[in-house]
């Protein structure tokens, strides 16, 4: 989304030659995207890291609003998403901050999948190479457990997720 223009190329030509095209973002550059390139995506994964604005922009930096306007702006067009969210325990893993979200996806049209990605501890020993600081070091894994109980959540709100 950072070069929109490149991205609008490769999937015009890729529609052309028949080819399905689906844009991986988190949505918050959105606005980037102008409706030629939407038009040449077939499916958005959207990664919604938190409901809560103040956790999303703890964990990542910048304002949650812009997601979920990218995230309207695309059911409004009848493009097909995948939402997915990183369950981190400690952190992402509050029912209310899951309960919010699920209640968000409900609004959206077009929602085909939701998925529940497990925080995972594989990328510390490349913060350890690089010698930068991994704020998440301290931080378990989520478990099959936890995975299950943010699953039976979604669930309670009415969104299956996977």
């Amino acid at each position: 989304m950072l070069q929109p223009d490149f991205v609008k190329a490769i999937f015009q030509r890729a529609k052309e030659a028949g080819l399905h095209t689906a844009l991986d973002t988190c949505g918050f550059v959105g606005d980037k995207a102008d409706d030629d390139l939407l038009q040449s995506t077939d499916l958005v994964l959207l990664d919604i890291k938190s409901w809560n604005p103040a956790l999303y922009k703890s964990v990542t930096g910048v304002k949650l609003e812009p997601t979920l306007r990218f995230a309207r702006r695309l059911s409004d067009m009848g493009k097909a998403m995948w939402i997915r969210f990183v369950l981190v325990p400690g952190l992402t893993d509050g029912e209310d901050n899951m309960r919010g979200l699920a209640g968000f996806i409900k609004t959206l049209n077009c929602v085909e999948r939701v998925e529940i990605l497990p925080f995972h501890k594989f990328g510390e020993s490349k913060h350890q190479i690089m010698g930068t600081d991994y704020k998440l070091m301290a931080t378990p894994a989520a478990t099959a457990e936890d995975v299950a109980r943010a699953k039976a959540i979604f669930a309670q709100e009415g969104v299956v997720a996977i």
